[in-house]
């Protein structure tokens, strides 16, 4: 069994994953460029890249392949039967917030949006809207998505998904950084010395 919370929240998550190839295929478009590079990832973003689509994979049908095998559920340490109804609240806000933040992050991204890194295909520097609180937005509240859905539907899965996406997103980012800056040299190792990596406040304004 799976609460109503449970539910809304895999909903959540089906619509933001929408948004996001929608988004992604207008940014395409605009730019007249394929913006989807996963499948140009070598080495450790090739798995950084395969480890973005199990974490949301798992986050998804997880818990459907739990309810259509009872056995996996039952012998799920995590699974509350949907009586977790607090948990689910908070999820549900949570996974909310995430989706919205991460959708709004990649759409202000406007013809720079990229999924994935290839060194020499960045765009322009955007550091204006979300981008003043965190270099990487998007992953913040992807992140965000996948722990309210784990919040609302405790899980084996959903749990991993969260856990398996922190991991992804922290190799790519890596990557993403010594690809920018030697694409922008110094006004992005300003951009990083005034922005955290994840989320908080400029630390001192921008040259």
């Amino acid at each position: 069994m799976m609460s109503g919370f449970g539910w809304a929240a895999l909903a959540l998550l089906f619509g933001y994953l929408a948004l996001f190839f929608w988004g992604s295929a207008v940014a395409a478009h605009t730019a007249g460029r394929p913006v989807w590079l996963f499948a140009r990832a070598t080495g450790r973003d090739r798995l950084a890249a395969i480890g973005f689509r199990a974490s949301f994979a798992l986050a998804f049908f997880g818990p459907l392949l739990w309810l259509a095998l009872p056995l996996l559920h039952k012998i799920d340490p995590f699974w509350a039967e949907g009586k977790a109804l607090t948990l689910g609240l908070i999820g549900i806000f949570i996974a909310g917030l995430g989706a919205m933040v991460a959708f709004a992050a990649q759409m202000s991204m406007g013809t720079s949006w990229r999924v994935g890194v290839v060194t020499g295909q960045t765009g322009s520097l955007v550091s204006g809207g979300l981008y003043q609180f965190s270099r990487n937005p998007t992953f913040v509240g992807q992140f965000a998505l996948l722990a309210g859905v784990a919040f609302a539907v405790p899980a084996v899965p959903t749990i991993l998904a969260a856990i398996l996406f922190l991991w992804s997103a922290a190799t790519q980012v890596r990557s993403e950084e010594a690809a920018l800056r030697q694409a922008l040299g110094s006004d992005y190792d300003r951009y990083a010395a005034a922005v955290p990596r994840w989320i908080g406040f400029r630390r001192r304004e921008m040259p």
